[in-house]
């Protein structure tokens, strides 16, 4: 878009923003620019009314709330890229939206085999701030393609991929769903109930204590222990029983309770089995068993 090229680069990060915002929540409003950008409300208007003059189907502002709404016409004026987005999304926003971070050529960043569309993430995270319903069309290595009605409350990357942790009203339970799977998603104007929402889900609320230690069979313990920085010989680690299963796995975290797997392969072995106990995840956690 030529009048884009035409303005300054700091009106187009804030510019980018608010598209950034419309996007990916559905809202902003001239506060929440004000804090981004130390600016005043004058400016905060004068960018409001240039982004409406560079789009006037893409937002609308309603007057009770002070709020500039999605509508329904909306399309970005700005590419997202979806890496960056995420990055956004899980650490904040950064200096810049507008430019991809330059790439050193002396690091390698680990090969990223599938990341979400921007699209999807955008309907997922509107979902997600508005506390709406989706109506997804889903491929699961279980099930196949399926229908579901889901109320989506949080992004997690599980280290191999990212996740939406969404309550299923098809099982009446808190489930994962890959995002890369969705085939096709509609935000529903539909009444959620309490029980459906992410204070109700006890698996995500629920936070493990996890003491991962060097494993017993390795013959180097010291080699292990400087890569994860341990104290003592232990590092200890916080996350959400939701999330627990996948962590063990991604760190190839030994949680036999004999540490049977073989240490050249699993770094890592769990000190205490039993604080995974009950977490619905449990078998992704490398040879744990629950004693019955």
């Amino acid at each position: 878009m030529r009048q884009l090229e035409e303005l300054s680069h700091a009106q187009r990060e804030r510019l980018a923003f608010i598209d950034f915002c419309l996007t990916y929540f559905g809202e902003i409003s001239r506060p929440d620019l004000m804090s981004k950008f130390r600016t005043g409300l004058a400016a905060a208007t004068r960018d409001f009314a240039t982004y409406r003059a560079l789009a006037p189907g893409n937002m609308e502002l309603v007057h009770k709330t002070k709020l500039y709404l999605r509508k329904d016409t909306f399309s970005s004026i700005f590419a997202h890229d979806a890496k960056t987005v995420l990055a956004g999304l899980s650490h904040g926003f950064g200096d810049s939206l507008i430019t991809r971070h330059k790439v050193c050529s002396a690091c390698e960043d680990p090969l990223v085999l599938a990341e979400p569309s921007t699209s999807t993430l955008s309907v997922v995270m509107r979902a997600i701030t508005t506390q709406k319903c989706l109506q997804v069309t889903y491929a699961s290595l279980s099930s196949g393609i399926k229908m579901h009605t889901i109320v989506p409350h949080s992004l997690a990357n599980s280290g191999k991929r990212w996740h939406v942790r969404a309550f299923d009203r098809c099982v009446n339970a808190f489930s994962d769903f890959v995002i890369t799977r969705f085939l096709d998603l509609n935000i529903l104007d539909e009444e959620v109930a309490a029980s459906e929402t992410k204070d109700a889900d006890k698996q995500w609320n629920r936070i493990v204590d996890l003491t991962l230690i060097p494993h017993p069979k390795a013959q180097f313990s010291q080699a292990i222990e400087l890569d994860y920085g341990m104290k003592n010989g232990e590092l200890r680690v916080e996350v959400r029983a939701a999330l627990a299963g996948y962590l063990l796995n991604h760190l190839a975290v030994d949680c036999s309770f004999a540490s049977s797997l073989n240490p050249e392969q699993y770094h890592l072995a769990l000190k205490h089995k039993q604080v995974i106990f009950g977490i619905e995840n449990s078998q992704l956690a490398p040879g744990y068993e629950e004693v019955s």
